[in-house]
C-alpha cells in the first residue's frame, strides 16, 4: 500500500475535528498505530479508544513533545520514531509518563526545536543533529566527512557502548540534552528541475561549482567547500521554495527527508555522495531526565532501545518500498512517481570525494574544529575513535542486520 492511501479521505480539516475532540496526542497516536488504510469513522473510533487508555489516570509528568515538522504522515515516510517512542513510554510506565507530541512545527521547528527544550518550553524533541547543531555544536561530531562509510555503521555507533563517551555524554553535559535514538542516512546532493533535462550525475565533478543548501551544521560546511559545493545556509522550511525558484541547484539532505518534506516534485536527481551523516534524532531535557525516579528513567531508556530498534528497521524498508532510494525503483514510491533519478556514484568516485575533503586526507581542514570537539569530549581522538567504532563491521554489512545493543550497558 502506498503512504499516501493510509490516510486516505481523511482531509486536515477532518483530522482536526477528530483532534478537537480527543485531543491531538490522543489523534496522532491512533492515527500512527494503523496498520493499514483507515477512515475517519476508524480513526475516530481509535482516536477515542486511546483517549480513554491515556486519561484513564492522571499522571505524574506530563512531557511536551516538540516535533518540528513532523505528523502521522510523513513518519510513515521518514521512520523517525517519535510517535513509536511516546506510544510505548506511555504503555510501558502505565500512564505514570504522558507525552503530548507537537508537531507540524507548532511550537517550534528543525533549527528552534533544540533551543525550546533547553528553555524547557518542551522536554523532548525531534530533529536533525545537523539542524540542531546550531544550539548544540557538540552534535558536529556526528558530521566529519566520510567518517561513516554505510548506515549500517551509523547504526552500529548508536548502539555501540562508546557512544556514550563520544556522543552521549558530551552532549548531555555541555548542552543539558539528553540523545535518545536516532534515524541513520548519508547525505547526498538533491539536485532542483534545473538538472531535470541533464545526464544522471556520475561523478563528483559534474557538481563542482554547483549552489546548495547547507544545515545548521559548521562541519557540513567545510566538506562542501573543499568538494566545491559553495554552501548556502537556507532554513530547511525555505528549502523547497529555493528549489522551486531556482535560487540554488541543489540541497545537501538525505533521500527520506526529500519524500516526507513533499520535496519530491521540485527535486529531479538524488545523488547518493554519502558524504556525512543524517540524522534525525530524537532527545530529551536532562533536568527533565533527571526529575524521574529510577524505574521511569529506566522506562524512558527502554522506550528509545524499542523506538531505536524500530527505526533501524522501518526505515531500511521504508527507503526502498516508500521512498524509492534504489535502483531500479518501485513504481509506487515517491520518487518514481514524481520523476527523481537516484544517481549513484561508484566506489572510485566516492574514493575522490573522500579524499578532497575528509580528515583522513585533508587534516588541516578539520584542525580547528577537531581541537575544539576534542576539548569538549575531555580529550578523546573524537574523529579517529568514531572513525575507528564505524570499521568494526564488514564493509558490506546491511543496516537491518546490524546487531541492537543497549547502549548504556557495558
Amino acid at each position: 500500500m502506498k503512504v499516501q492511501d493510509k490516510l486516505k479521505g481523511i482531509s486536515r480539516r477532518d483530522l482536526f475535528r477528530v483532534a478537537g475532540q480527543y485531543g491531538l496526542s490522543s489523534t496522532l497516536l491512533a492515527a500512527g498505530s494503523f496498520g493499514g488504510a483507515m477512515s475517519l469513522a476508524n480513526l475516530a473510533t481509535a482516536a477515542e479508544s486511546t483517549y480513554e487508555k491515556r486519561f484513564s489516570k492522571e499522571p505524574k509528568f506530563t512531557f511536551k513533545f516538540g516535533a518540528a515538522g513532523f505528523n502521522q504522515r510523513n513518519l510513515l515516510i521518514e521512520r523517525a520514531g517519535c510517535l513509536e517512542f511516546a506510544r510505548d513510554l506511555e504503555s510501558r510506565t502505565d500512564g505514570e509518563i504522558r507525552v503530548e507530541f507537537i508537531g507540524d512545527n507548532q511550537i517550534c521547528g528543525q533549527t528552534s526545536c533544540v533551543e525550546k527544550t533547553q528553555q524547557g518550553i518542551v522536554e523532548i524533541y525531534a530533529a536533525s543533529t545537523q539542524n540542531s547543531a546550531g544550539g548544540a555544536p557538540y552534535l558536529n561530531v556526528l558530521d566529519y566527512a566520510y567518517m561513516f562509510p554505510s548506515r549500517a555503521a551509523q547504526y552500529y555507533f548508536m548502539y555501540h557502548p562508546d557512544s556514550q563517551k563520544l556522543l552521549r555524554e558530551p552532549y548531555e553535559k555541555r548542552h543539558g540534552l539528553k540523545f535518545l535514538f536516532s534515524h541513520a542516512e548519508l547525505r547526498g546532493i538533491q539536485l532542483g528541475l534545473s538538472w531535470e533535462d541533464k545526464p544522471t550525475v556520475t561523478s563528483i565533478e559534474q557538481l563542482f561549482g554547483t549552489k546548495n543548501r547547507v544545515t545548521g551544521t559548521q562541519l557540513g560546511r567545510i566538506a562542501m567547500q573543499a568538494l566545491n559545493l559553495n554552501p548556502v545556509p537556507v532554513a530547511w522550511e525555505e528549502t523547497l521554495d529555493g528549489l522551486k525558484q531556482g535560487l540554488i541547484d541543489g540541497a545537501e539532505t538525505w533521500a527520506s527527508a526529500v519524500a516526507y518534506a513533499n520535496m519530491s516534485p521540485v527535486v529531479s536527481q538524488s545523488v547518493d555522495l554519502r558524504f556525512f551523516c543524517g540524522t534525525e534524532h530524537t532527545a530529551m531535557s536532562a533536568s527533565a531526565f533527571d526529575s524521574l525516579g529510577g524505574e521511569l528513567q529506566d522506562a524512558v531508556m527502554e522506550s528509545a532501545y524499542l523506538a531505536q530498534v524500530h527505526v533501524q528497521a522501518a526505515n531500511e524498508a521504508a527507503l526502498v518500498n516508500t521512498v524509492g532510494a534504489s535502483n531500479p525503483q518501485g513504481p509506487n514510491t515517491i520518487f518514481a512517481q514524481n520523476n527523481v533519478r537516484v544517481a549513484e556514484l561508484d566506489a572510485a568516485q566516492i574514493k575522490m570525494a573522500e579524499e578532497m575533503c575528509s580528515p583522513e586526507f585533508q587534516p588541516q581542514l578539520w584542525e580547528e574544529w577537531r581541537e575544539r570537539l576534542n576539548g569538549w569530549s575531555g580529550g578523546l581522538d573524537t574523529y579517529q575513535e568514531i572513525y575507528n567504532i564505524a570499521r568494526e563491521i564488514p564493509a558490506d554489512t546491511l543496516a537491518e542486520n546490524v546487531e541492537p545493543r543497549r547502549w548504556w550497558k557495558a
